[in-house]
C-alpha cells in the first residue's frame, strides 16, 4: 500500500530536486552513442537511452558514477562538485564478446547473451539467425528460397504465424501471404551484417503486436563497419557465395559522427538432390547514418531476389520401397521466385533531457510465386496435383513513439507510447492448379487490402530492487477481399479490434541475480480469405501467457535462464495455403519449462546449453485426439567454442529435436534428429581463413515431415503417411575472407 502511495504521489506532484547530472556514453571506437548503459549510484540504477543519454536529479550528493556497458570496459566517473552542463563519458569496447562482460541488465529482462551467441557461432545464413533464440527450431522444405518453417514453445508456426520478426524496425512477417498467414521470409538479409538480436518468447512487450504471441525476434543491422571486407565461400554441390562489405567513409571522418556502407552478397547452389535446385540469390544493402547531440538520422535500402527448383515433400513409402532415393522427386518441376526491395529512414531526437521521440518510415515492393505439389495425383489423376501461389505486394508502414522518464528520489517512472501504422496492398493474390508449372484453373483469385493501425502506452515504476511494468496495446485491422472470379462478387470487408495488456514484475535480487513474472495477451490476425469465408469470425484469435523465470550470474564464468511457462490460445480459424482450404483448430494449452547455460571454461573457451520441454495439448477434444501435430516437445542444442589471441578460433555444435505426434492422435510420428555442425578458422587483421562443415557425422535425417495423404501414379488407393524433405547431408566449404 506503501508504494502505490509514493506512486500516486509521483504521478501528481513534482518534487525539488538540488542536483541534475546530465550526461551521453559514446563508443570510443565508432563515436556513436550507445543504448541501455547502466548508470550506478547510491544503490540505483539508471539505462541511458536510445542516443546514449541519461539524466539524474537528486536532492542528495553523488560522488561517484559506476558506468557499465555490457561488452565495455567498465569505468567510474567521480563527480565534480563544479558540475559541467554536459558530462560526455566515453567507454571502450572489449574485442572479445564473452559471457564474462555480460551485464545483467537491472531495468529490463534483457541480457544481451545474444551478442556472445552470435559472436561465437557459424551462421550459415539470415534465416538462421533465428537460432540464436533458445529452443527456436527451422526446417527448410522448398529448395532453399523459401521461408523456413519454425518452431517454438510447442508451437508449429509454419513460415511465421506466431512469431514476429522485424529487422531494423521493418516488419517481416507478412499478413494475408499466398503461402501462409504470417511469412517471414529474411533472406532478404545480408547474415554478417546482423550486430544484435533481441528476443522475447510469450505476449509479453507492449511494443510489439501481430504474431507476438509465441514470442519475438528484432534483428538490428550494423550502423558501422568495423572493416571492409570482401568474402569468398565455395563448397560441395557447386555451392558458392560472395559477399562484399564496404566502408563509404575513410577513418579520419569517423569522428564525424556518421557512417555509410554498401554491402552485397550473391549464393548460388545445386544442392545434393537428383534434380538440381539451380539455386540463386543476391541481396544489396546500403545504409547511412548521421548524429548530432541531440538526434540520430538513419537511411537505408535494400534490394533482393531470389529463385529455386525444388524436389519437395517425398512420401516415406517410395524411398522404401526403391521408387526413388531419398533424394528424388515425384514432382522435379516444384520451385520458385521471390524478391524483395525496402526503403527506411529512422529519425531519432531528443527535445529534453529526459525524453526521446523516435520516427520510423519504411516502404517495400515484394513478389512471391512458388510452385508446390504435395498430394501428387490424389485429386487430379490426370494431371497430377501441382499448385501455384502468386502474389504482389506493396507495404508501407510508419513507427513513432516518445519515451521519457522522471526521477524522484529513488523512484524512477519511465514511459513510452507509440502508435504504428501498417497498410497492405496486395494484387492478384492466387492459388491456381498447375502441370509442370503450366496453368490449369484457379482456385482462387483476388486482390487484398489490409490495414493495422495501433496505439500503446507503457510504463515502468524502478523502486529499490523492483522493476514493476504496466503495459497496454490497442490494435485495429481492417480487411478488404475482392474476387476476381467472381463478377458478381461484392468486396468482402471487415474490421476488428483488439486489447492487449501486459503486467510484469522483476526483482532484482542483486546485481547478479534477478527474479521475474511476465504475464499477458497476445494475438495473430487470420488472413483475410479466411475471415470472408468464415464470415467474420475468428478474425483476431488470442494467446494469453505467463512466465516465472530467473537469471543468474553465479559466477563470473556461469550465466544462467530457467523458467517455468504457460500459453493458452483461443479457438482460431487457420488458413491452409498449401491446400487453399480453411480449417477449423478448438482452444489449447501449452504448458512447458526453458532452461539456459552459458560458462566460460577459461578466457578463450566457453559452452552454451539450451534445453526445453512443452506439454502442449488441444482442448475441448477427447484425450486420444488432443495431441498437436508437429509441436516440439523436447529440444536440446548446445556447443563449444574458442577463440585464441594467436588467431585460431572455431565451433562444434549440435541440436536434438526429439520424436514427436505428426497427427491428433499421434498413430504416425514424426521422427527426431540429432545433428553437428562445425566451423573452424584462422583469423588474422588482414585476413580470415576456415573451413564450414554442416552435419559432421553425415546423418540420414528428416528436416521437414508433415503426415499427408497423397496418391500415387500406381496406386488405386490413397495413403497418409510421413512425407519429408530430407535434411541437408555431409556438407564442407571453404571460407576466405580479405579485410581492408
Amino acid at each position: 500500500m506503501r508504494t502505490i502511495f509514493t506512486i500516486a504521489l509521483f504521478l501528481f506532484f513534482n518534487s525539488y530536486s538540488h542536483i541534475i547530472i546530465k550526461g551521453k556514453v559514446i563508443d570510443e571506437y565508432t563515436q556513436l552513442p550507445i543504448e541501455n548503459v547502466q548508470i550506478s549510484f547510491s544503490n540505483t540504477n539508471l539505462q541511458t537511452d536510445a542516443l546514449g543519454t541519461f539524466s539524474i536529479e537528486t536532492d542528495t550528493m553523488i560522488h561517484q558514477l559506476e558506468i557499465k556497458g555490457s561488452f565495455y570496459y567498465e569505468k567510474t566517473i567521480y563527480v565534480p562538485q563544479n558540475l559541467p552542463d554536459f558530462l560526455i563519458i566515453y567507454l571502450k569496447p572489449i574485442e572479445s564478446k564473452t559471457i564474462e562482460d555480460v551485464v545483467i541488465n537491472q531495468e529490463k529482462n534483457n541480457n544481451n547473451v545474444a551478442k556472445v551467441d552470435l559472436n561465437s557461432r557459424t551462421i550459415n545464413s539470415s534465416q538462421d539467425i533465428l537460432r540464436l533464440v533458445p529452443g527456436l527450431f527451422l526446417a527448410q522444405h522448398a529448395g532453399g528460397g523459401k521461408a523456413e518453417q519454425i518452431f517454438l514453445r510447442g508451437y508449429d508456426i509454419d513460415h511465421g504465424t506466431d512469431l514476429n520478426v522485424s529487422v531494423d524496425g521493418m516488419p517481416v512477417n507478412m499478413v494475408s501471404h499466398a503461402h501462409g498467414q504470417g511469412y517471414a521470409d529474411m533472406h532478404f538479409i545480408i547474415p554478417e551484417l546482423v550486430q544484435n538480436i533481441e528476443y522475447g518468447k510469450g505476449p509479453y512487450t507492449t511494443e510489439v503486436g501481430n504474431f507476438a504471441t509465441a514470442g519475438y525476434a528484432k534483428l538490428n543491422t550494423t550502423e558501422v563497419l568495423e572493416k571492409s571486407k570482401i568474402t569468398i565461400e565455395a563448397g560441395q554441390f557447386n555451392t558458392l557465395r560472395n559477399v562484399n562489405m564496404i566502408d563509404l567513409l575513410k577513418s579520419s571522418q569517423k569522428g564525424l559522427n556518421k557512417s555509410a556502407y554498401i554491402a552485397s552478397e550473391i549464393y548460388t547452389t545445386n544442392g545434393p538432390f537428383k534434380s538440381s535446385q539451380d539455386f540463386n540469390r543476391i541481396n544489396l544493402q546500403s545504409k547511412y547514418t548521421f548524429q548530432t547531440e541531440n538526434s540520430k538520422l538513419t537511411i537505408q535500402g535494400t534490394y533482393f531476389s531470389s529463385k529455386w527448383n525444388a524436389s519437395g515433400q517425398i512420401p516415406e513409402r517410395a524411398v522404401i520401397n526403391g521408387s526413388i532415393s531419398r533424394w528424388g522427386a515425384i514432382d522435379s518441376t516444384e520451385g520458385g521466385n521471390t524478391g524483395r526491395q525496402n526503403l527506411a529512414v529512422t529519425y531519432l531526437y531528443k527535445p529534453s533531457a529526459l525524453s526521446v521521440i523516435e520516427n520510423s518510415f519504411f516502404a517495400t515492393r515484394y513478389t512471391f510465386r512458388l510452385y508446390s505439389n504435395f498430394t501428387f495425383f490424389l485429386n487430379d489423376s490426370a494431371n497430377g496435383d501441382q499448385i501455384k501461389q502468386e502474389e504482389s505486394r506493396t507495404l508501407i508502414g510508419y513507427n513513432g513513439s516518445i519515451g521519457a522518464s522522471k526521477q524522484i528520489n529513488k523512484l524512477i517512472w519511465k514511459h513510452k507510447h507509440g502508435i504504428s501504422i501498417r497498410y497492405d496492398g496486395i494484387e492478384n493474390s492466387m492459388l491456381a492448379n498447375t502441370v509442370q508449372r503450366k496453368f490449369l484453373r484457379f482456385t482462387s483469385f483476388g486482390d487484398i487490402n489490409e490495414y493495422n493501425n495501433a496505439a500503446y502506452s507503457d510504463h515502468q515504476f524502478i523502486f529499490g530492487k523492483f522493476n514493476f511494468n504496466i503495459g497496454l496495446r490497442l490494435d485495429q485491422m481492417m480487411w478488404e477481399y475482392t474476387n476476381h472470379l467472381d463478377s458478381l462478387y461484392k468486396p468482402f470487408t471487415a474490421q476488428k479490434t483488439i486489447l492487449s495488456p501486459k503486467l510484469n514484475l522483476q526483482y532484482n535480487f542483486s546485481s547478479k541475480l534477478q527474479f521475474y513474472l511476465k504475464s499477458g495477451k497476445g494475438f495473430h490476425s487470420n488472413d483475410a480469405r479466411t475471415i470472408g469465408q468464415q464470415k467474420g469470425r475468428g478474425m483476431l484469435p488470442a494467446v494469453y501467457g505467463t512466465d516465472l523465470g530467473c537469471n543468474a550470474k553465479i559466477h563470473q564464468k556461469l550465466w544462467l535462464n530457467t523458467a517455468l511457462w504457460q500459453l493458452f490460445s483461443e479457438q482460431e480459424f487457420v488458413y491452409v495455403g498449401d491446400e487453399g482450404i480453411v480449417e477449423a483448430s478448438g482452444r489449447s494449452q501449452r504448458i512447458g519449462m526453458d532452461a539456459s547455460v552459458r560458462f566460460q571454461f577459461t578466457k578463450n573457451i566457453f559452452s552454451d546449453f539450451d534445453f526445453t520441454y512443452t506439454s502442449p495439448k488441444a482442448l475441448d477434444v477427447s484425450r486420444f485426439e488432443a495431441y498437436i501435430p508437429l509441436a516440439p516437445l523436447l529440444t536440446f542444442t548446445g556447443g563449444l567454442s574458442c577463440k585464441f589471441k594467436n588467431g585460431f578460433n572455431g565451433n562444434v555444435r549440435f541440436r536434438h529435436l526429439a520424436d514427436r505426434p505428426a497427427d491428433e492422435t499421434n498413430t504416425i510420428i514424426a521422427k527426431g534428429y540429432t545433428i553437428f555442425d562445425a566451423g573452424m578458422f584462422y583469423t588474422k587483421s588482414k585476413f580470415e581463413i576456415g573451413i564450414i562443415i554442416q552435419n559432421i557425422f553425415n546423418a540420414k535425417w528428416k528436416e521437414a515431415q508433415f503426415a499427408t495423404t497423397s496418391k500415387l501414379t500406381n496406386e488405386k488407393e490413397y495413403v497418409t503417411e510421413i512425407h519429408y524433405t530430407p535434411g541437408t547431408p555431409f556438407l564442407a566449404k571453404l571460407k576466405m575472407s580479405y579485410f581492408f
